[in-house]
């Protein structure tokens, strides 16, 4: 199983950025997929999950109407749209899967991680 993260960088207070997550090795059209990050000095933060028909599970207030998140019906791929990105929303973002359904108990338990990609955003 592999979850590749990109599309992080390095972006001024107000921008915008969107990442990708591309999973391999699993039937991803059986896993849920989630998003999370973890800031410097923080502990990792669930941030969204959606299932393959459809729902999504918001896990993070912080985030809640600047982040979108949304999941290709024909490809193996999560994305995660951030706008009105701020100094708080640095750190490093992961994907991740399990299988089945999205699951609402916090925090939510992944058995697959990507190794992330670093978003950075300066004042």
């Amino acid at each position: 199983v592999q979850l590749v993260e990109s599309g992080g960088g390095s972006v001024q207070s107000g921008g915008s950025l969107r990442l990708t997550c591309i999973v391999s090795g699993l039937d991803w059209t059986l896993y849920a997929l989630a998003w999370f990050r973890q800031a410097p000095g923080k502990e990792r933060e669930a941030l969204f999950c959606l299932n393959f028909g459809g729902g999504n599970v918001p896990y993070s207030p912080a985030v809640a109407g600047r982040f979108t998140p949304s999941r290709d019906i024909e490809n193996p791929a999560t994305y995660l749209q951030m706008n009105s990105l701020h100094p708080d929303d640095t750190g490093n973002y992961f994907c991740a899967a399990r299988r089945d359904s999205c699951p609402r108990e916090s925090p939510p338990f992944f058995p697959f991680w990507g190794r992330g990609t670093q978003v950075t955003v300066s004042s």
